[in-house]
């Protein structure tokens, strides 16, 4: 039975005061917003409305208003499904879609929206069983962009491109908010504003960010889904932006509501308030740190769980200290009732969404939808003479460790069933051809060296402890050992299939156990490396996750005690218990035997994603592990007729792989359905169209520094990397061939919009889908440009020998000019290229565009030190804890300053100069380059604060006609604006 939120909490008072309730203007749907918005807020006193800045709201019984919850995640589908039944939390199931950087493989905004509907539904309809536990709010999808692919949460992205992300993220929101013109079948909210591209000291580093970067680039990411009223509000990230905690970041407010007519609902990631006085060091009491997080534009406190009393007595205390006055407080509460009201929270009847019903979670047409978007999301990397799609009258055998498993991720839901590649293949040739497979994983014992005992676990579900005893070796004393890169293993247990993990973490003498279904949590404790001690000997150490705060064990060998029991008992290999390893069976040699056996071998090898990096930890390459690559090398050479199907997340280099193995297809972990879109695409039924959209690079050394955002200097991504990618942004591959022919480009109008037209015709035997791609290069131009930008897409179905013409539009042209801080459109000649990859250009054509000449830098006027041309060395950092940008240097750093017209010349410089440390510093303005002819020098005196600016004055001499000039600096300070006159 469905039931609204607002029918219980009334359903507790007489029907009188029910009745009395319901005729307040605030319950009335015929009113205004924004009038129902303001009477409830007059309504609600000040302790009241404080409460409704945490993510747990308690209910306001006095007027009816039920208690809210904040935050169900719901990146591809809903994640941590669990709920409450008789008291408990217990596992729940929903549809699992593919990993977010699945879905937009798809590069099918249409199908996307589908996905996000389904998501949209399941939410209610649990939220219709349990308000308070399952929140309409949903935190997704996440629109970082995927600029390093080392980058831990990968696959919680979708693209290195803004255009498509913004593209997919608005059609998952669409998708998710419904298609009524006022209310919301959901509230999603974008993660995680902004830049936040790397885990390693994620609430600490810094992503520095200049102009163009953050116009052109990171902020066309959140900007779509706000403008098209996909989402409600955005996340803070945990990093820092120029040296200031996104926490606290203006842009909040200044910036992404300006996006929008709608009001925004915008929420701290989870503790990220209090990492203002932690970790950042940003402010000395939470009462400051609370405070400015408000005042920024963030609007929900996500901090301790479901306890809103610290939040609550924080505020309050703020305000006592006139931190905050009462009309912040009504800003942020307003922010959060439109999305409420929204959502159909005070209507009497719940809204028009308020009747979905828990029915409609895993629906066999929800089901469908998660096969097919599985299948449209894969990707065809090569097929060399026709590999692919297989006989299905042919024997196949189907090896390695993803070939009879799926693993869910940090964000995932519980999989309501599971269909692995194996199982997908052996439905698909329904008992005809034989079906071989095996993990190819190597089987161990380990014995004791010192006593000839084995280890031993436990045959149940439970496991049990991990003991030396036992003198023969039966299935407790068997363990699978899948090796992960690195070195790192997991061992799964014969007896039962579950993994061994410690059972306590905050526990540093706590044992082993074999009892994990798979390996996961925050703190993964199922990774462990079997190190040669050098005489025949392993030892083993523990390779889990940092372990918690408060664990305070030194300890990372496993030891076995008096008794057997094995525990964390060395800091170093000295200490540790020595084992024999005794290889039971050998993963190769069961492969290479599978392999023979067959006509066509498939090999399944990938991530798993609680190890090879997720949330908190950042990659260390992009290879396979070493154990994946030399059973693809073994398989290849025992059976030539080799298809590799790679399972994970992210670019990989497959350098020797697309040199030597006749087809390669890659996959997201793709749900529930995984095994069946897999069959689909290998055997034909799916003609995969699916498309990268990150480029694959050939070796790591393709990558800049992981903490170095300026993608226009170090040549990231596909717009300005100069390199020979492994697999280009856009590629994937086909059953059948397309032609493009016919490009015709219309006039140009304002902001350099176009529309073009391309015909695209299916010139092989087979149905299949084509993603048609545009880019543009602008040729001429006083700044640099992208060598390519993705301008516009749309993938298109084609019979064979059917022809479309596909209409693609270009909505703007313009870049950032730093040298007034606006958008300009130059004057200049655009290249046109349409094809089937970045890489992949079938057909050009050049577009003149008329529009302006940026004029010659005028530095007469004062110049904001962050809107240079070039640098060296530069650290952007906060001008204030408030708001603005300035620019920290260091000796020998500099900043460049092209074309500048002095006119009849300039005699003074004056800028704005900040320095914390005792003494001077210097800036040298010098003429063409940093070590060119010098102008003039000022002295930069201390100011005792970073925050604390003084002007710094130099006479100038022999500045005249146009010049390049460059700021030098010979030791620590910082500079925000100034000026030549």
């Amino acid at each position: 039975m469905v039931v609204t939120t607002i029918t219980l909490v009334l359903g507790l008072a007489s029907p009188a005061v029910a009745d009395e309730l319901n005729a307040l203007p605030f319950r009335d749907p015929g009113l205004p917003l924004t009038t129902r918005v303001d009477d409830l807020v007059r309504r609600l006193t000040l302790a009241e409305k404080v409460s409704l800045l945490h993510q747990f709201q308690p209910a306001i019984p006095r007027l009816g208003i039920p208690e809210f919850k904040t935050g169900t995640e719901a990146l591809h589908g809903l994640g941590w499904t669990t709920e409450r039944e008789n008291g408990a939390v217990v596992t729940a199931n929903a549809t699992v879609f593919p990993q977010a950087i699945g879905l937009a493989s798809t590069w099918n905004p249409a199908l996307i929206k589908q996905v996000g509907a389904v998501v949209g539904d399941e939410a209610r309809g649990y939220h219709s069983q349990d308000p308070g536990f399952w929140g309409l709010q949903l935190w997704a999808p996440v629109v970082n962009l995927l600029r390093d692919p080392r980058w831990g949460r990968n696959e919680e992205g979708y693209s290195e491109d803004p255009f498509l992300t913004g593209a997919i993220s608005t059609a998952y929101g669409k998708g998710m908010t419904g298609d009524h013109p006022e209310y919301l079948k959901t509230a999603p909210v974008l993660k995680h504003y902004l830049a936040n591209n790397n885990e390693i000291r994620r609430d600490t580093t810094s992503s520095n960010l200049r102009p163009r970067v953050l116009r052109e680039y990171d902020e066309q990411a959140f900007k779509p889904a706000i403008a098209a009223d996909a989402a409600t509000g955005v996340m803070g990230s945990y990093n820092l932006v120029n040296g200031r905690p996104a926490t606290v970041n203006p842009d909040l407010h200044e910036v992404v509501r300006t996006w929008t007519g709608k009001t925004l609902y915008n929420v701290s990631d989870a503790s990220a308030p209090y990492n203002l006085t932690g970790s950042e060091k940003y402010y000395g009491t939470d009462e400051e740190g609370f405070a400015a997080t408000l005042k920024a534009g963030l609007d929900g406190f996500t901090v301790d769980n479901q306890n809103p009393g610290p939040t609550i007595k924080i505020i309050t205390s703020a305000l006592a200290k006139g931190l905050l006055a009462e009309a912040d407080i009504d800003r942020a509460v307003k922010h959060v009732l439109s999305v409420r009201f929204r959502l159909g929270d005070f209507d009497p009847d719940g809204g028009p969404y308020a009747k979905i019903g828990k029915d409609v979670v895993n629906s066999p047409a929800h089901r469908q939808l998660a096969r097919k978007s599985a299948g449209e999301a894969m990707v065809l990397l090569k097929n060399d003479r026709g590999a692919l799609p297989l006989d299905p009258k042919r024997g196949v055998a189907v090896i390695g460790p993803l070939e009879k498993t799926l693993y869910t991720d940090w964000y995932s839901g519980g999989l309501p069933y599971k269909v692995t590649p194996v199982d997908g293949i052996r439905a698909r040739l329904g008992g005809g051809a034989q079906v071989t497979d095996t993990e190819a994983v190597d089987r161990i014992a380990l014995r004791d060296a010192a006593t000839g005992r084995y280890l031993s676990g436990g045959a149940g579900d439970a496991g049990a402890v991990l003991k030396t005893g036992a003198t023969s070796v039966g299935a407790t004393e068997q363990f699978d050992a899948f090796e992960w890169g690195d070195g790192v293993l997991t061992l799964r247990s014969v007896a039962n299939g579950r993994y061994v993990e410690r059972q306590n973490l905050a526990d540093a003498t706590s044992p082993f156990l074999n009892q994990a279904p798979q390996p996961r949590d925050w703190f993964v404790h199922q990774q462990f490396k079997l190190e040669d001690a050098g005489d025949g000997t392993v030892v083993i150490r523990y390779a889990g996750y940092e372990v918690p705060n408060d664990w305070d064990g030194p300890n990372s060998y496993l030891t076995a005690a008096a008794d057997g029991t094995l525990t964390l008992g060395s800091p170093n290999a000295a200490g540790a218990t020595k084992f024999r390893k005794e290889q039971l069976s050998s993963g190769i040699d069961s492969a290479v035997k599978a392999a023979r056996s067959a006509e066509t071998a498939v090999v399944v090898v990938g991530s798993m994603p609680f190890i090879n990096g997720r949330e908190d930890h950042d990659r260390t390459t992009t290879a396979l592990a070493a154990s994946q690559s030399e059973l693809i090398k073994a398989v290849r050479e025992a059976n030539p007729n080799t298809v590799v199907v790679v399972e994970n997340s992210y670019p990989t280099t497959l350098n020797w792989e697309q040199e030597n193995i006749p087809a390669i297809v890659w996959t997201s972990h793709a749900g529930q359905e995984t095994g069946n879109a897999l069959a689909d695409v290998l055997y034909g039924d799916v003609n995969p169209a699916g498309r990268l959209t990150q480029t694959w690079y050939r070796s790591d050394a393709d990558l800049p520094d992981i903490l170095d955002y300026d993608i226009m200097k170090r040549g990231s991504t596909y717009q300005y990397f100069t390199g020979d990618p492994l697999y280009a942004f856009g590629h994937g591959l086909s059953y059948t061939n397309f032609r493009y022919s016919d490009l015709r480009l219309g006039k140009p109008g304002p902001q350099g919009t176009f529309e073009a037209t391309v015909k695209v015709t299916n010139t092989g035997k087979r149905a299949g889908d084509e993603v048609v791609q545009l880019y543009t290069h602008q040729l001429v131009s006083r700044d640099k440009q992208p060598n390519q930008r993705l301008r516009d897409f749309e993938r298109v179905h084609l019979e064979p020998g059917q022809t479309k013409t596909v209409r693609l539009s270009v909505p703007d042209l313009r870049h950032w000019d730093v040298t007034r801080g606006k958008w300009v459109l130059e004057s200049s000649v655009h290249e046109v290229m349409v094809g089937a990859s970045a890489a992949d250009i079938r057909l050009r054509s050049a577009l003149p565009v008329r529009g302006e000449q940026i004029p010659p830098r005028d530095l007469t006027r004062d110049t904001r030190a962050i809107d240079f041309d070039d640098y060296s060395g530069v650290e952007l950092v906060d001008e204030s804890k408030v708001r603005g940008d300035a620019v920290g240097v260091g000796a020998g750093d500099w900043l460049r300053f092209s074309d500048v017209d002095f006119r009849s010349g300039a005699r003074t410089f004056t800028a704005r100069t900040a320095r914390a440390e005792p003494g001077t510093s210097t800036v040298e303005i010098r003429l063409g380059g940093p070590r060119g002819r010098p102008a003039g020098t000022a002295r930069i005196a201390s100011t005792g604060d970073k925050y604390t600016y003084s002007t710094t004055t130099a006479t100038l001499s022999g500045l005249s006609g146009r010049h390049d000039v460059y700021l030098v600096f010979t030791s620590d300070s910082r500079i925000s604006t100034f000026s030549l006159r």
